[in-house]
């Protein structure tokens, strides 16, 4: 009984400050897949990640997307996307001649 007591009290003492406060220093990786099957064949698969931790963390374990993606930083350059768009259109117009003389 009084074993229960002294984790009640360990429980009790630590605050939802704290608590969150470890969650952001250390991390936090929640992984889960859905499947969806029907007669043994399957349909659908999910793939859940959710990770939750602190900017500093997340970079330092190499998560810095927010950083290169014109949505959430003005700095980021979306010109790679156009030259990508642009590289994929002379391919199709060279594919389209080649078939055209064909």
């Amino acid at each position: 009984m009084a074993r229960q007591q002294g984790i009640q009290s360990s429980i009790q003492s630590t605050n939802l400050a704290d608590l969150l406060e470890r969650i952001l220093d250390k991390g936090v990786v929640i992984a889960g897949d859905i499947k969806i099957c029907v007669a043994d064949v399957e349909l659908l698969t999910i793939q859940i990640r959710l990770v939750i931790c602190s900017v500093d963390k997340a970079i330092e374990m190499g998560m810095d997307w927010w950083r290169t993606n014109p949505a959430f930083s003005p700095q980021a350059q979306p010109d790679h996307l156009a030259a990508s768009l642009n590289k994929i259109d002379e391919r199709l117009g060279r594919l389209e001649s080649a078939v055209a003389a064909s």
